[in-house]
């Protein structure tokens, strides 16, 4: 058999890096269709060891330019290759064809998705039929079958075994018994929501309406280029949703990201809450407004108030490396009352082992009409609960694989004594490096796997020294090479 293809796309088949939540690349540079068609069939390999051929694959993709295209050429791979497919009649939040991964008992879903990254780039993550994300050796699998499968087109269209369908009806009824709905109606909030062109136009506004909210929604169509900016809840991205809420006294400002795994949330004064807020006000409502108890768990990069909150109230907490994998896959082995990121994921008991944008910005919902407070005030007294304030930072260097190396391998073997002039008491290893220190702040040095970035979290209990600590990171760093 001619091998010839493997070394003239050997430079193309080393871009293919599955990172925390699957592959993306730059749509016509690396995620090609012919990618497309050899990471479907190292998929499908997987898949022959996993499933059987009874159960159908699903197929679905976001808004962004080609993805319908990019979802048609991958089930008509799997067509060809035997599989029965079921691909989306339209854009698709990746929470609800997780959740319809495991309704369908299928062999999974192929997403097609590049999150909140910028227009130029798309993704495809493979979701098996436990609805959360594949877990490092499912996807360690699909990178090692990508060097022995073709990326030709399929000799024969199998339409026979393709097939549309919604995936809508089943999962609303899902997320309606998940949260109070009469409560909400009974609140009649006022909401503001900005769909950011992304794939929860159509559900969380058809959610709101159906628990009685007073609705005002924008960039709710499809736009591949997102307005020209990114689809990611926060900052700059959500200016008009910010000054909606403040013109029209509203109780609460909602948004997704993409593909609606990752929330947005704003407050009745306009401010943008963080990941980590929205985590404390929502864990503290599951336990005292719905009596729900379970395990916390967080990432290593996720604020320490949660582990605070968990022994206030007796909860075990976990801490997992970064990447909502390692939550789903503490979710499918323990009672979990909640589960969270601070790059805006969460899910939480009786749900799926997936990150849920919809559901995120519902809960909020719910906690406002259990209490009947606004939104800020719950903010301030889950932080009180769990004996904050404690302040948040990341910094974002654009270094070269060497140097993230040598700055790794460094604060390794090499660690400081003091950062700021406060004792580095202990350093882990879970994911990156993480500097404990004697008063209690921590830093984290993560190199990211997909970009030429090194990202350094820390968390301190004042601004000052959240300033000191930053300046002096970006001190050593710069020590150790050039940037």
């Amino acid at each position: 058999m001619n091998r010839g293809w493997q070394t003239v796309n050997a430079s193309q088949i080393g871009k293919i890096k599955f990172g925390t939540d699957g592959w993306r690349g730059i749509i016509a540079d690396d995620f090609t269709f012919a990618n497309v068609r050899r990471v479907t069939r190292a998929i499908a390999s997987y898949l022959e060891t996993a499933y059987t051929k009874s159960r159908p694959v699903l197929v679905a993709y976001d808004t962004r330019f080609l993805a319908e295209k990019f979802a048609r050429t991958a089930a008509e791979v799997l067509a060809e290759l035997g599989w029965s497919v079921k691909i989306t009649d339209r854009d698709c939040p990746t929470p609800v064809i997780a959740y319809n991964a495991r309704y369908l008992n299928s062999a999974g879903a192929l997403m097609f998705t590049a999150s909140h990254n910028p227009a130029p780039y798309c993704g495809i993550k493979y979701i098996p039929d436990y609805a959360g994300p594949a877990t490092p050796e499912i996807t360690d699998t699909i990178v090692a079958n990508i060097f022995g499968v073709e990326d030709t087109s399929p000799k024969f269209i199998r339409n026979d075994r393709i097939s549309t369908f919604n995936p809508q009806p089943e999962y609303l009824k899902f997320l309606y018994s998940l949260i109070d709905i009469e409560k909400i109606r009974h609140a009649r909030l006022r909401v503001k929501y900005d769909a950011l062109y992304s794939t929860s136009r159509g559900y969380l506004d058809t959610v709101l309406r159906h628990c009685g909210c007073e609705l005002e929604t924008f960039h709710a169509y499809r736009d591949v280029l997102f307005g020209g900016g990114m689809p990611e809840p926060k900052g700059e991205q959500l200016t008009q949703l910010v000054a909606a809420v403040q013109a029209d006294a509203a109780d609460l400002g909602l948004a997704t990201d993409g593909d609606s795994d990752r929330f947005g949330i704003v407050d009745e004064l306009g401010s943008i809450l963080t990941p980590n807020a929205v985590l404390l006000v929502l864990a503290r409502h599951l336990i005292e407004n719905k009596n729900k108890t379970g395990a916390i768990v967080r990432t290593v990069a996720t604020t320490r108030l949660l582990d605070n909150f968990a022994a206030k109230y007796g909860l075990p907490l976990y801490e997992t490396p970064v990447g909502f994998k390692y939550i789903g896959e503490k979710m499918r082995e323990t009672t979990v009352l909640i589960g969270g990121e601070e790059s805006g994921g969460l899910s939480i008991i009786g749900h799926i082992p997936e990150k849920d944008g919809i559901l995120a910005n519902m809960l909020v919902a719910e906690a406002i009409a259990y209490t009947g407070k606004p939104l800020s005030q719950l903010v301030a007294e889950a932080i009180a609960d769990a004996d904050g304030p404690l302040y948040n930072h990341r910094i974002d260097l654009h270094l070269s694989d060497a140097h993230k190396a040598a700055i790794i391998d460094s604060f390794t073997h090499n660690p400081p004594s003091a950062i700021a002039g406060i004792a580095v008491k202990e350093v882990g290893r879970k994911d990156g490096v993480k500097l404990y220190l004697a008063e209690g702040s921590w830093i984290l040095l993560r190199p990211s796997g997909t970009e030429p970035l090194m990202r350094v979290y820390m968390e301190t209990n004042s601004l000052d020294k959240q300033d000191r600590i930053a300046i002096e990171m970006q001190r050593l760093i710069r020590q150790i090479g050039s940037w």
